[in-house]
C-alpha cells in the first residue's frame, strides 16, 4: 500500500478564531486581496481590522459559482493591485476562486494551461501565494483541499484545477460564522459534506488515513437536521463545521464517486447549486452503487464500508445497509431537497450529462463501475 496525506499548513478551529485572521495576513504580506461573497457587509469588519493591523485591502467580490472569466479577472486585479496574500471569507465558491487566483498570481501562462478535462491540466511550477481560507458554510471543505472547481460556460461544464501547491496555508473554521445560514443553504451545504465523507469512505482510492477522518467525520454529520431546525444550536453548527473540514481532507486524498461525477456536468449545464445537486444524487447513487455491487461483487469491501457509514450515521450498532439508506432518504425528505427538474434538468440532456460524467475523475473512484443505463436511472429517479 502506497499513500499520501496533504491538507492545510495550519487548522484554526473555533469560535471567534476569524479574529486571527489580520495577524495571519500580516505574517503574509502588506497587500490582501480579500474575495469574498455576496454580502460585502459580512467581511466589513475584517477589510478594518485588517487595516487597522497596517495592511492594504484590494476587494472582490464572487457573487456566484467561478467561472474561467471571472478567476481571471480577479487574478488581473490581484496582479495589477500589488496584492501579496488572499484572503476568502465564504462558502466554497469563494475559498474556490481565491485558490485559483492565489496560483495564477505565481505561475506564467493562462487558466486554461492548468485546468483538467476541458484545458492543458498542466502542473503548477510554483508556490501558490499564501492563502487565508474562512469558510462561512460547513459543506465543500473546501478550506483544505488541492482542488478547485471552476465553471466553463463555453463549454457547459464544471472542471478542476488540482494542485498540492494550491492547498491553503491556513484554514480558519469559526462555526459562529455560520449562525446567521438559513435552514435551506444549511441543508444542501451540509449534504454536501455528507456526500464527500460517504464517497470518499467508499472511494477505491481510501487509506487508512482518510477512513479514520471520514468515520469521525460522520459521527458528526448526524447533526445536519438539529442544525438546520435551529441554527443557533452551538453544538450543531460546530459538529457541521467538523464535518466540512473532515470532509475536505478526505476528498483531497482519496478520490469521490459517481455523485460528484454527475454534479459536475449537471452544474455546468445548469443554474443549479453544487450542494443542492449531489444532496439529490446522493441517496440514488448510493442505492445503484449497492445493487450493482451486490449482483456483481458481492464480496467487494466497499458493501462493508456502507453499512458502517449506516452505523455511523443511525447511531444504531446493528443497523445495515438499507437503514442507512432510509435514513438518508428520510433526512433528504425533511430537508425539502429540491428535485434535479427544479433547477431546469430535461431528460433529453441525459446522454450528454453521462458521457461528460464519463471523463471526470470522480467517476473512477466510484467503488462500483456503473453502466451508463444505471446513471441514466439515476438521473430519472433524481429528476
Amino acid at each position: 500500500m502506497t499513500f499520501e496525506f496533504a491538507t492545510a499548513g495550519r487548522i484554526i478551529f473555533g469560535e471567534g478564531s476569524v479574529r486571527k485572521v489580520p495577524g495571519l495576513a500580516s505574517a503574509s504580506g502588506k497587500h490582501s486581496l480579500l474575495v469574498t461573497g455576496r454580502s460585502r457587509e459580512r467581511t466589513g469588519y475584517l477589510a478594518s481590522a485588517l487595516e487597522a493591523e497596517g495592511i492594504s485591502v484590494t476587494r472582490y467580490q464572487v457573487a456566484q459559482e467561478p467561472s474561467t472569466e471571472l478567476v481571471r479577472e480577479a487574478a488581473h486585479v490581484a496582479r495589477n493591485a500589488g496584492c501579496d496574500h488572499v484572503i476568502g471569507v465564504g462558502g466554497g465558491s469563494v475559498i474556490d476562486a481565491g485558490k485559483v487566483v492565489s496560483a495564477l498570481m505565481t505561475n506564467a501562462g493562462d487558466l486554461m494551461d492548468y485546468l483538467e478535462v476541458i484545458g492543458g491540466g498542466k502542473t503548477l511550477a510554483r508556490q501558490a501565494a499564501p492563502f487565508i481560507a474562512v469558510p462561512t458554510t460547513a459543506g465543500t471543505g473546501a478550506e483544505v483541499t488541492r482542488n478547485a472547481v471552476i465553471e466553463s460556460p463555453e463549454h457547459r461544464v464544471k472542471v478542476s484545477m488540482r494542485n498540492h501547491l494550491m492547498i491553503p496555508g491556513y484554514a480558519v473554521v469559526d462555526p459562529e460564522l455560520t449562525y446567521e445560514l438559513p435552514p435551506d443553504i444549511t441543508a444542501v451545504s451540509g449534504l454536501d459534506a455528507m456526500t464527500q465523507l460517504i464517497e470518499a469512505f467508499v472511494s477505491n482510492d481510501s487509506n487508512p488515513l482518510t477512513d479514520a477522518v471520514c468515520r469521525e467525520g460522520l459521527r458528526h454529520a448526524g447533526s445536519l437536521r438539529s442544525a438546520c431546525e435551529d441554527g443557533r444550536n452551538k453544538a450543531a453548527r460546530s459538529d457541521m463545521c467538523i464535518a466540512a473540514l473532515l470532509s475536505g481532507m478526505a476528498l483531497a486524498n482519496a478520490r469521490l464517486g459517481a455523485v460528484h461525477g454527475l454534479a459536475g456536468p449537471l452544474g455546468g449545464m445548469y443554474p443549479a447549486p453544487h450542494g443542492a445537486l449531489c444532496a439529490r444524487l446522493l441517496p440514488f447513487v448510493v442505492e445503484a452503487n449497492v445493487n450493482s455491487l451486490r449482483k456483481g461483487m458481492p464480496g467487494h469491501r466497499a458493501l462493508e464500508r456502507y453499512e458502517e457509514v449506516s452505523r455511523l450515521l443511525t447511531g444504531r450498532s446493528g443497523a445495515e445497509i438499507d437503514d442507512g439508506l432510509d435514513w438518508i432518504v428520510k433526512l433528504c425528505g425533511i430537508l425539502n431537497v429540491p428535485p434535479l427538474g427544479d433547477h431546469g434538468v430535461l431528460k433529453k440532456d441525459f446522454d450528454e450529462i453521462i458521457s461528460k460524467s464519463g471523463r471526470s475523475s470522480s467517476m473512477k473512484g466510484n467503488p462500483a463501475d456503473l453502466a451508463d443505463e444505471e446513471l441514466r436511472g439515476v438521473l430519472s429517479r433524481a429528476l
